[in-house]
């Protein structure tokens, strides 16, 4: 596997996803090690399992993770106090593209925040990063079927948000 190639191909889009998750800072680390740790675990890869995009997004998945904590710090103060946080404008407008960002970016940071990590990594990478659930279900070890089911659910769930405060 060629790496320069690799990450010709995807650092751009991978980087885009997590500077909406994280931030544009932490992006650009998050995307350095995520090359890394695929270089360092390039035996990790199994085409077989799936495409090499859900493989650096599972790695990218797995290291946000790190960073968990302090998504949700962000997200609580959006919502507690209406704060425009750049992080939680960005996921109002694209999980939710139908909602007023004025009027409902607290409900939306505070309905994403109470979500647990595992749904709100589902969420985010079809929403913000554009992956198919396939490819989403693959980086988080889900099977396809599992990952439709629980994404229609949380979307499901989120329209209720919407529905409620509307």
């Amino acid at each position: 596997m060629m790496f320069a190639e690799l990450f010709d191909e995807h650092a751009g889009a991978l980087h885009r996803y997590l500077a909406r998750r994280v931030g544009v800072d932490v992006a650009d680390d998050l995307v350095s090690e995520t090359f890394l740790t695929a270089m360092r675990s390039e035996d990790g890869y199994d085409p077989d399992r799936g495409s090499v995009v859900g493989w650096l997004y599972g790695i990218a998945t797995n290291l946000l993770r790190g960073h968990a904590k302090r998504e949700v710090r962000l997200l609580k103060t959006a919502e507690r106090y209406g704060v425009d946080l750049g992080v939680a404008e960005s996921l109002e407008s694209t999980v939710v593209s139908r909602i007023d960002a004025r009027s409902h970016l607290r409900l939306i940071a505070g309905a994403l925040a109470r979500l647990s990590e595992a749904d709100r990594d589902l969420v985010l990478l079809v929403s913000l990063a554009g992956l198919e659930v396939q490819e989403a279900a693959q980086a988080l070890g889900l099977n396809a079927a599992t990952a439709r089911s629980r994404l229609h659910r949380l979307r499901t769930k989120l329209k209720e948000v919407e529905l409620r405060h509307a």
